[in-house]
């Protein structure tokens, strides 16, 4: 089993109030992708951080394997969600991806 941790930081242009509603659309668009990509047991993205996080967005996912992480990374429907619904927003971002 592969996990998949990221952590991003959004950009600091947003006023809090639209900062919550963009980590919740991201939220929403990046946790419907468990429904439509197989290999992929678990996605959950956490966005409710203690106040002195240094971070504004996690994402855990697990994978049954690599092939199924590259898939994953590949798959035009996670593409399309990362354009349009992360990067835009998102001013710095680090994953750590380990087998478990």
């Amino acid at each position: 089993m592969i996990r998949h941790i990221i952590l991003w930081q959004l950009k600091e242009e947003y006023p809090a109030p639209e900062k919550y509603n963009v980590k919740v659309r991201i939220k929403q668009e990046l946790e419907q992708l468990q429904e439509v990509i197989s290999g992929m047991p678990s996605l959950k993205v956490y966005i409710d951080g203690i106040a002195y996080s240094n971070a504004d967005i996690m994402l855990e996912a697990s994978f049954v394997d690599e092939a199924s992480l590259k898939a994953y990374a590949a798959n035009p429907e996670h593409a399309a969600v990362a354009a349009q619904y992360v990067r835009p927003y998102i001013q710095r971002g680090v994953y750590f991806d380990f087998e478990v």
